[in-house]
């Protein structure tokens, strides 16, 4: 009895009776994923945002303010930067040193806008290209 159970698995060990391979990157069929199965399950959700989508989400929010005695609709980070503007006229030190410190920083250039690659330089006007050449492509009714 011994010798058999000691066979069985000596050739399972070998590979005797595989009709596919089994090596590196070639898990044996029983380990394999089946369809639709992932090998990480629990992991992200689909659709979870990370912080950076979060914050620009919500400082693009519009919201309601009165401004003059008028309403209007405005985005949170224009309240917020309004409010540091309203309040450095009032006397605050600590509200003009943020508004000038990042208004003189956009202006020596050293927050800068997202600037394009090449790449990006060259997509944008191939699409450009398609587009005049076939205007109705560009139609998202």
């Amino acid at each position: 009895m011994k010798d058999l159970d000691a066979r069985s698995s000596q050739e399972r060990a070998n590979g005797a009776g595989r009709e596919y391979d089994v090596g590196y990157r070639k898990p044996p069929k029983h380990k394999q994923f089946k369809p639709g199965q992932t090998g990480n399950p629990r992991g992200r959700p689909k659709g979870s945002k990370n912080e950076s989508t979060i914050l620009h989400e919500l400082l693009h929010r519009k919201i309601k303010i009165q401004d003059g005695g008028q309403s209007r609709r405005v985005t949170i980070l224009e309240a917020i930067l309004t409010r540091f503007a309203h309040d450095s006229l009032k006397g605050d030190p600590k509200s003009a040193r943020f508004l000038l410190g990042r208004y003189g920083a956009l202006v020596s250039g050293e927050i800068q806008q997202a600037e394009l690659t090449g790449d990006d330089q060259a997509v944008l006007e191939a699409f450009v290209t398609r587009l005049t050449a076939n205007p109705s492509e560009g139609d998202v009714s």
